[in-house]
């Protein structure tokens, strides 16, 4: 594997600034050592005193400090005074001019450069498990990497603005997250954050450049194939060259999400609230579903979100007007199109009194607003979906009440979050969208579990992968021929006759995957089970997982002897019983 940073560029520009400075420095002690040896001293006992080498050295550093120690090892003679008075000039300036280096040296953009990266380098490689790395740390890049240390999941992060990075030094999050101020389109900076590193699963591309994110997508993959990419865009024309990339490859566009969304909140709204409590959405209540109209909407502003949204909603055969300044392009069907702002006057031109819905999807936070506020006055029960482009004024929406509120950030942060830490929900939500009755009971179940073990606690989604590495105790009970099942795992490892509160929502082995699997499933090494539920009972689960005694307990209700003569003992019992026998 090529090697992650060029370690001997810190060192390099420190030699080629320091050069001339050290020179100065060893060519004058050399001179005034070598003066001072030759210089005749006192005359002592009839004889001729001279200084040895380590006396002139030790003369000289001494001055150096300005500390003066005298003469020594005997009184000077005058010449050697004299020569002294010379030496201590020519050592002050020296020194003045090596120390002016050394500033200069501090100050040099290249050398704080290099030392940046060399230490984010060896951070880096002291990240003991698994970690990401996230390129992008604006809004969504800081919400994310937010949830991922709630989650205690490390990442690594690079962008360009080095005051977001500061600012990244400044918060307390649970696991590693070094930063690097540098550009993530260059091959060596990505290699500086360990994309070759066997425990760098994923690289997530999330700059406000869509050509900046496809290019760092393509040099990932190059750099190594068998690495996560996610991606951020919202340009066919960029999604159609990601695709090509191969591997695992996900595109995340937070309008084609939330569009998304907003029809299942029209048609299955039980996994829209779902979706919501799980992703952490404070609005969000298991108790409370989301009912969007199916008839008549009003979609204000027609950038990508209101052509996204309008897309889904007329494959759903609901009436939609749009109302935008610019022209209707004419590629998607618009049942009524009205050119101009969305004021009273065209609000009500569109049937504002009498519409289902509105969307207000423009750029501007203030004008969404407007919009809402304009809305009401004509239709104060209509159904209203708003777009928030700025975190800042959250208190102004939060104080709006409008039914939805859709900040594109924190959508696209949530998504990379469910991709990252539970990539299974995806077939999960797929399963349980059946229209038949039989799925619709089966959401209405797993719901009510929910609620009855988590209650008001936050939930905490995971995946848990039975290998090696992950639950060392289960792997290594299977590889000794004994069957675990997935209920045994499931009891609480201090009262096996309780259960944890956990909640499981699918399994995969290999290539077959099991939503709702039954407590009567056997586990085999390498499965992949999404379970959620409280923090405490992941934290038990775990170490049944990984603690053999926990593991014997859940299994068989018996407590394995920890010591070596319980152990003895209990064999002993063993091999007698079966001799009786």
């Amino acid at each position: 594997m090529s090697s992650p940073v060029d370690l001997d560029r810190v060192t390099f520009i420190v030699l080629r600034e320091m050069r001339r400075p050290m020179l100065a420095l060893v060519g004058v002690y050399a001179i005034t050592i070598f003066v001072m040896v030759f210089i005749p001293g006192p005359i002592i006992d009839g004889k001729t005193q001279y200084m040895s080498i380590f006396h002139a050295f030790y003369f000289m550093t001494y001055t150096a400090t300005t500390t003066g120690f005298g003469e020594i090892p005997f009184a000077f003679s005058d010449a050697q005074r004299l020569w002294a008075i010379v030496c201590l000039y020519i050592s002050v300036i020296t020194w003045f001019y090596a120390i002016g280096s050394i500033i200069r040296l501090f100050q040099n953009t290249f050398f704080l450069r290099a030392v940046a990266e060399r230490e984010f380098s060896k951070k880096v490689q002291r990240i003991p498990g698994n970690y990401f790395i996230i390129c992008g740390f604006g809004t969504t890049g800081s919400v994310l990497a937010r949830g991922l240390s709630d989650a205690g999941l490390a990442a690594v992060i690079i962008d360009e603005d080095e005051e977001r990075i500061k600012a990244l030094q400044l918060r307390n999050y649970r696991v590693p997250m070094p930063g690097l101020v540098a550009d993530a389109g260059v091959p060596k900076h990505l290699l500086e954050a360990g994309i070759q590193r066997p425990n760098c699963k994923a690289i997530v591309a999330i700059t406000n450049n869509e050509e900046t994110n496809l290019k760092i997508s393509a040099l990932a993959r190059f750099l190594n194939k068998d690495i996560q990419i996610i991606t951020q865009s919202k340009s066919n024309v960029f999604e159609d060259s990601l695709s090509t990339l191969g591997g695992d490859v996900h595109i995340v566009d937070s309008f084609k999400i939330y569009a998304r969304l907003l029809v299942a909140s029209i048609y299955h709204p039980g996994i829209y609230t779902l979706n919501q409590w799980l992703v952490g959405d404070r609005s969000a209540n298991l108790d409370d579903f989301v009912y969007s109209p199916k008839d008549h909407w009003i979609i204000c502003g027609y950038g990508g979100m209101g052509q996204e949204i309008n897309r889904f909603l007329s494959q759903k055969g609901i009436r939609t007007t749009v109302i935008d300044p610019k022209e209707d392009p004419g590629h998607l069907p618009v049942d009524k199109f009205i050119i101009g702002r969305a004021t009273g006057k065209t609000l009500y031109a569109a049937g504002i009194q009498h519409a289902k819905g509105v969307l207000a999807a423009t750029g501007d936070d203030g004008h969404n607003l407007g919009i809402l506020l304009n809305s009401r006055s004509f239709n104060p029960e209509i159904f209203s979906v708003i777009r928030q482009n700025f975190h800042q004024n959250d208190v102004a929406f939060d104080a709006a009440e409008a039914d939805m509120i859709m900040q594109p950030s924190l959508v696209t942060a949530r998504r990379i979050m469910i991709l990252l830490k539970a990539p299974l929900l995806k077939p999960f939500f797929k399963y349980l969208m059946d229209d038949s009755d039989s799925r619709r009971e089966q959401l209405q179940q797993v719901i009510e579990l929910l609620k009855s073990k988590i209650g008001k606690s936050n939930p905490r989604l995971t995946t848990i992968d039975f290998s090696e590495e992950k639950a060392k105790a289960l792997v290594s009970c299977l590889n000794e021929g004994r069957e675990v099942m997935l209920g045994d795992l499931l009891r609480d490892p201090r009262n096996r006759n309780q259960q944890l509160d956990l909640v499981t929502f699918i399994i995969r082995s290999g290539d077959y995957i099991q939503p709702l699997p039954s407590a009567t499933y056997t586990i085999k090494e390498n499965d992949q089970l999404l379970i959620c539920g409280t923090e405490m009972a992941y934290r038990l689960f775990n170490s049944t997982l990984n603690n053999e005694y926990n593991l014997h307990y859940v299994r068989t209700g018996k407590f394995k002897p920890r010591s070596w003569l319980l152990q003895q003992y209990q064999n002993r019992q063993k091999a007698k019983v079966l001799t009786q026998n």
